[in-house]
C-alpha cells in the first residue's frame, strides 16, 4: 500500500494509533525512528520552533508547505498535515489542498475557527458559520488530484456553543465529506467516551500535554474505537526541556561531556541524518 492507503486503513481499524507531532525533518525522522505508524506536521510546532511565535495564526500556507515537503523527503511514515483554517475562504482552501498535496500531504486537517485562528487549547476562540465551513471541506474533497487523499475536518465549536453543538457540526462536516473527524478541546472524560458512538466516520482525539483535555491512556481510547490518538508537540515540548536541561548544564558548570543523560551521543545525531548512507553515496559516486 501506499503512504494514503496505509492512513487510511490505520484510520479505519479504530484502534487508537499513537501520532506524534513533527516541526521539522529531524523531529520527524526520530518519530520514524522509534516505530510509530503515521506523524503528524504540526502548525503550532512548525510557528513555535521556527517563528518563536504561539500558535495563532502567524504560519501560512507557504511555511507549511515547505515543511510538509521537507519531511516527506526524510521519512516514508503517513503524513497528517494541519491547514490551519484553509487560509482563508473556500478556494484559497482549495487552492491550499492542492498545495499541500503536491508537497506530500497524505491527509489534509481544516478546522472551523474564524481566521485569524489560535491554538485549540487556547481561550478566545470563535468559529465561523457552519455553512461555510461545509463549503471549505467541499472545496477541500474536491480539490484532490488523488482520490485517495483524505480530508481531516476539526471543530473547535465545543468551546464556544457546547459540546451538542460539536457534535452536530461533526455530523454535518462528514455529510460534505470529511473521511476522519475531530472534536477539538472536549474537556471531560465523560465527553471523550461519548464521542465515538455519536459520530460515523473514524475519529482522532488530540491530547494535548497541559491543554484542557483529560490525558487518556491510549489503550483506552483504542477500546472506545478511536482512530487516532495525537500528542502534536510532546516532541516539541520534550526538545524544549532537553535544551533547556543541556544548556543550564553549560551555563552552570561551563562544560557538556557525551552524557546520553544530557545530550544524544555525536555518532547517534549522525546516524538519525542518514551519516552512513551518505558516506556509502559518495564512495559510489567517487
Amino acid at each position: 500500500m501506499n503512504t494514503k492507503q496505509q492512513l487510511k486503513a490505520l484510520a479505519e481499524a479504530r484502534r487508537g494509533v499513537l501520532v506524534p507531532g513533527a516541526f521539522n525533518a529531524l523531529s520527524a525522522r526520530v518519530v520514524a525512528d522509534l516505530g510509530f505508524e503515521a506523524l503528524y506536521v504540526t502548525g503550532a510546532g512548525v510557528t513555535n520552533m521556527w517563528f518563536g511565535l504561539p500558535d495563532q495564526a502567524f504560519m501560512g500556507l507557504t511555511d507549511i508547505a515547505d515543511h510538509t515537503a521537507r519531511i516527506r523527503d526524510a521519512v516514508e511514515l503517513p503524513l497528517i498535515v494541519d491547514a490551519d483554517t484553509g487560509f482563508g475562504n473556500a478556494l484559497n482552501t482549495y487552492h491550499a489542498v492542492r498545495t499541500l498535496e503536491r508537497a506530500g500531504a497524505d491527509c489534509i486537517q481544516l478546522e472551523d475557527q474564524v481566521s485569524p485562528k489560535r491554538c485549540g487549547h487556547f481561550h478566545g476562540k470563535d468559529v465561523v458559520e457552519t455553512a461555510e465551513m461545509v463549503g471549505k471541506i467541499r472545496a477541500a474533497c474536491d480539490a484532490r488530484r488523488d482520490a485517495g487523499l483524505l480530508v481531516m475536518a476539526r471543530t473547535d465549536a465545543a468551546a464556544v456553543h457546547g459540546f451538542e453543538a460539536a457534535v452536530e457540526r461533526a455530523h454535518r462536516f462528514a455529510e460534505a465529506g470529511a473521511d476522519i473527524l475531530f472534536v477539538e478541546a472536549v474537556t471531560t472524560a465523560e465527553q471523550i467516551r461519548a464521542l465515538p458512538g455519536l459520530l460515523p466516520r473514524p475519529q482522532l482525539m488530540n491530547l494535548v500535554i497541559g491543554g484542557k483535555t483529560p490525558i487518556t491512556d491510549a489503550g483506552e481510547l483504542a477500546d472506545l474505537g478511536y482512530g487516532f490518538v495525537l500528542y502534536a508537540n510532546a516532541a516539541l515540548q520534550g526538545a524544549v526541556a532537553g535544551m533547556q536541561r543541556a544548556l543550564g548544564q553549560l551555563r552552570d558548570t561551563r562544560r557538556i561531556d557525551e552524557d546520553p543523560a544530557v545530550v544524544a551521543p555525536f555518532a547517534e545525531r549522525q546516524r538519525l541524518v542518514g551519516k552512513p548512507g551518505w558516506d556509502a553515496l559518495e564512495k559510489q559516486y567517487g
